[in-house]
């Protein structure tokens, strides 16, 4: 039997069997200070998918490089077939500024798939999906809520990548959102390329919480599960099919002030239902926020000084509220039950 070729990436060669971390140059500072983006490939003995997880395309979102961190400790990855690729840090320019953003203030997720001689986040990109998107079958990308606002774990997927909501349901968030593509996203460039992409929101920018950082490294090793890429025994298998959410909209404040807020991300609301109010510092005046529609809350704003039309609620419509309450009490009770790991086992 021939041995399984190496994988290349970055003009390095990784032989079957083993795992490198390889940097591949971005840029060079000011002060010529050479820029990198790092990635860990593992290159399994066996053939089979090859799929990249990624985090920090947004510098602010490090809940995703925690659980980069918590993943590549596993040690499911003895037995891989195929080959993951794992780039815990995308954006290290916002990063190490702990800003969302590149220097020259560009959104790094919208200047997919870049070019070779354009702009830095251009230039960015383009690395980016030519030494690691276009190489995969599949991949995860890792996401959180934008600093003094949190999401509830969820998956979103593009409404035409029918064939990915069976990885979707397998990677066990709580929600599963069919979101569509924006012009110059990475899910949009990869899906122009045929690599279709989950992605994990979850948390809030510049902080970790250990709920969103459990369900994504048990997410991700289910889905590696669901792809053949790693046996069954140690993953958390879900048992509950995360529910379905089709469109969403925020609820903006109707005044400014401070806000005290009565509901919080996982909650089941009804139309017209009271999600908190805001009152001006004097006390004398108070303005309700109502729902306008029926549906789970899966973002909210954590600051409670507001300005008139900030968005507090994030609202995602839901078939079945009953059945999708009880669904989200059930997958929580089941990653807690799953504490009784160790790390090394599972995260």
């Amino acid at each position: 039997m021939s041995r399984r070729p190496d994988f290349e990436i970055g003009g390095f060669c990784i032989p079957a069997g083993t795992r490198r971390t390889v940097d591949l140059p971005v840029s060079v500072l000011s002060d010529h200070t050479p820029v990198t983006m790092s990635a860990h490939v593992i290159h399994g003995a066996e053939a089979g998918p090859t799929m990249f997880v990624s985090a920090a395309i947004h510098g602010d979102e490090v809940i995703g490089v925690e659980i980069a961190r918590r993943l590549l400790r596993s040690r499911k990855f003895s037995r891989l077939k195929g080959t993951l690729i794992v780039v815990p840090i995308v954006n290290t320019f916002g990063f190490l500024n702990h800003s969302r953003y590149l220097p020259d203030r560009r959104d790094l997720n919208r200047c997919f798939p870049g070019s070779e001689g354009g702009s830095l986040a251009s230039r960015l990109a383009h690395l980016f999906m030519t030494e690691v998107v276009a190489r995969c079958d599949l991949g995860i990308d890792l996401h959180s809520a934008a600093i003094h606002r949190t999401n509830m774990p969820q998956i979103r997927v593009s409404p035409k990548a029918k064939d990915t909501l069976a990885y979707a349901d397998a990677f066990g968030a709580p929600v599963v959102i069919r979101s569509g593509l924006r012009e110059g996203s990475l899910r949009q460039a990869a899906q122009n390329v045929g690599v279709d992409i989950l992605l994990y929101e979850a948390g809030e920018g510049l902080r970790f919480d250990e709920y969103s950082a459990r369900v994504g490294v048990a997410g991700i090793l289910r889905v590696m599960h669901a792809l053949g890429m790693i046996p069954e025994d140690g993953v958390p298998l879900a048992e509950t099919v995360p529910v379905r959410a089709g469109s969403s909209s925020w609820e903006r404040a109707p005044a400014g002030g401070l806000l005290r807020a009565f509901k919080t991300t996982g909650d089941m609301v009804e139309q017209g239902e009271i999600l908190g109010v805001v009152s001006d510092p004097f006390g004398e005046t108070e303005a309700e926020l109502a729902a306008g529609a029926a549906g789970l809350i899966i973002g909210r704003a954590n600051m409670p000084i507001v300005n008139e039309g900030d968005a507090l609620f994030h609202i995602a419509r839901v078939v079945n509220a009953a059945e999708a309450e009880q669904r989200i009490e059930d997958l929580s009770a089941q990653l807690d039950g799953a504490a009784m790991f160790d790390e090394d086992e599972i995260i």
